[in-house]
């Protein structure tokens, strides 16, 4: 899809939530085709709507788009990514009881580790510190709403934290102060593959009234 070929200010616009909520899976695969600076902003704008206490407003988004300075981040998290999933990809691999929907998701977020370069956007998410405290709680709900969006608009989107191995030098390639530190990283791009709804156990397994309760408890 190229630049001109997209209304930005309506796509996306038409998505069901609740349909955009069931389908928004991880998707590590995607295509090197840019993408317009104005849907980057579009989807940042999702981010901005999350709730902060006392509607602080902590977040700080860096969209590196850049192709020698993705190399640059790319390297560093291929480094972190390997030590962190290595030895547990290798016994996976080797395990014929492994389940293959999970052994899937590990070849995937492997196979973001050796392309993270040619994502076209690492989209980094940071934000302010209060009490010396990263505000986590207004974070990740910027970060779910910036995933949301990219589902709506067609986007490939992940998240991933392997990149805090490297935090501080990474932060200050982006020019983050150390009272600013980035929590996350969100490669996005065109994705190879499609948006779904991904395997999950009946909510009846997850939800509990009044009390939790475990498999075989008496009432």
């Amino acid at each position: 899809m190229s630049a001109s070929e997209i209304d930005i200010e309506r796509i996306g616009e038409d998505v069901p939530l609740l349909e955009a909520i069931r389908t928004a899976r991880a998707i590590r695969r995607l295509r090197p085709d840019p993408v317009p600076k104005a849907l980057i902003r579009k989807v940042c704008e999702a981010g901005t709507y999350a709730p902060s206490g006392g509607n602080r407003q902590p977040w700080i988004f860096v969209a590196v788009t850049e192709p020698g300075r993705r190399a640059w981040i790319a390297e560093r998290y291929r480094k972190a990514f390997r030590a962190y999933i290595g030895p547990a990809f290798e016994r996976a691999e080797a395990d014929p009881e492994f389940p293959p929907a999970s052994l899937r998701n590990m070849r995937g977020a492997l196979h973001l580790a050796e392309h993270l370069h040619e994502a076209p956007v690492h989209l980094f998410v940071a934000g302010w510190k209060r009490r010396a405290e990263p505000q986590l709680q207004a974070l990740f709900p910027a970060i779910q709403n910036i995933l949301l969006a990219c589902r709506a608009v067609g986007l490939g989107a992940s998240l991933t934290t392997a990149h805090r191995s490297f935090g501080a030098e990474i932060d200050a390639y982006l020019g983050l102060p150390e009272k600013t530190p980035s929590c996350a990283l969100l490669p996005i791009g065109w994705p190879q593959g499609r948006y779904g709804r991904p395997p999950r156990a009946s909510v009846d397994e997850k939800l509990f009234f009044e009390r939790y309760a475990e498999a075989g408890d008496a009432d």
